[in-house]
């Protein structure tokens, strides 16, 4: 088997919002939840192959005082659909605005940044 990638972790406000979110938007479930590291809170959700690790706190790491509680520290994530349409009118609905759609091989997609300002590309090649 080729490495793939098994889950990201991302810090969050409210991990509870960030993965009932997800889950809405997604089709996701809830792969597990429960106390995290320096008295955080995390949220596992998406699919039995991969997920999104939803952590939040509001106590610095002293290993790490900028990293785990800083919020929205990375580019974007990628998250692939097969139906780009639905997909962005289930976004619509929940609030969000799409923007930078783009059709390039080899798929068509979209950005939107959810609560915390974490774009997510929402990409489909179908």
């Amino acid at each position: 088997m080729k490495p793939q990638i098994e889950h990201l972790n991302l810090t969050v406000s409210d991990s509870k919002r960030a993965a009932e979110t997800m889950c809405a938007l997604f089709d996701w479930e809830v792969r597990w939840h429960g106390p995290a590291a320096d008295n955080g809170y995390t949220y596992h959700v998406g699919t039995p192959d991969q997920y999104l690790a939803l952590y939040s706190t509001a106590q610095k790491s002293p290993e790490r005082p900028d990293g785990f509680a800083m919020v929205g520290g990375l580019n974007h994530v990628g998250v692939l659909v097969d139906d780009l349409e639905a997909t962005e009118k289930r976004i619509v609905a929940a609030g969000y605005k799409p923007h930078s759609h783009r059709d390039y091989e080899p798929g068509k997609r979209f950005y939107f940044f959810d609560n915390d300002n974490i774009e997510y590309e929402i990409v489909s090649y179908a």
